[in-house]
C-alpha cells in the first residue's frame, strides 16, 4: 500500500482539485463577464482594469499605471486618452515634474467601478446563499488557502474586483 505524504496532495487528488478549480474559474470568469456586460459599450476589460487600479490607488502616474497593468507606457497612454475622452478619468501634468502625467478617476469613473462591483458581488452572493453553512465555511477555508498559495492578497470591500496593489 502506497503511503501518502502529509505535505503533498497525491496525483489523483491533485487532478480532482485541478478539475474543481478550473470549473470554479469558468464560473468566476462568467460572473465577471456578466458584471461588465452593462458597461461594455463604455470600456474594454483592459480599460476597466485601469479604472480599478485608479480606484484602489487614487491619483497615479502614467508610468506606474503601465507597470501595474503590465503594458508599455504608450499603450497605457492610449487607454487613458480613451477613458479621459469618455469622462471616466482626468489627466494632468504633474506640477512637481512636468515630464510626468498624473491620472485619477472622475466621479463618473468611480460610479462605473462601483456599479460593476455591486453587480459582481450580488451575483456571487446569490450563488453563495445556496450553500449550507458548512459548505460556506469550507469554501472560505479553501479559497483563502488557494489565494494564499497563489500570492493573491485578500480582497477588501474597497478593492473587491482585485488588482489592489499591482
Amino acid at each position: 500500500m502506497k503511503e501518502r505524504s502529509p505535505d503533498r496532495v497525491d496525483t489523483e487528488d491533485l487532478q480532482a482539485v485541478i478539475s474543481a478549480v478550473l470549473t470554479g474559474s469558468r464560473l468566476l470568469v462568467a460572473i465577471a463577464a456578466r458584471s461588465l456586460a452593462a458597461v461594455q459599450d463604455q470600456v474594454t476589460l483592459p480599460q476597466f482594469r485601469m479604472l480599478v487600479v485608479l480606484s484602489a490607488h487614487g491619483e497615479t502616474k502614467l508610468v506606474t499605471m503601465a507597470d501595474a497593468l503590465a503594458v508599455n507606457s504608450s499603450t497605457a497612454s492610449r487607454m487613458a486618452d480613451r477613458l479621459a475622452t469618455a469622462g471616466l478619468i482626468a489627466r494632468e501634468v504633474n506640477p512637481h515634474n512636468r515630464r510626468e502625467t498624473l491620472m485619477r478617476l472622475t466621479p463618473e469613473g468611480q460610479r462605473l467601478v462601483d456599479d460593476v462591483s455591486t453587480r459582481r458581488s450580488e451575483e456571487i452572493a446569490g450563488i453563495v446563499s445556496r450553500l449550507t453553512p458548512m459548505e460556506a465555511q469550507a469554501l472560505i477555508a479553501a479559497m483563502t488557502a488557494f489565494n494564499r498559495a497563489g500570492g493573491e492578497p485578500p480582497a477588501t470591500l474597497r478593492h473587491p474586483l482585485g488588482w489592489p496593489d499591482q
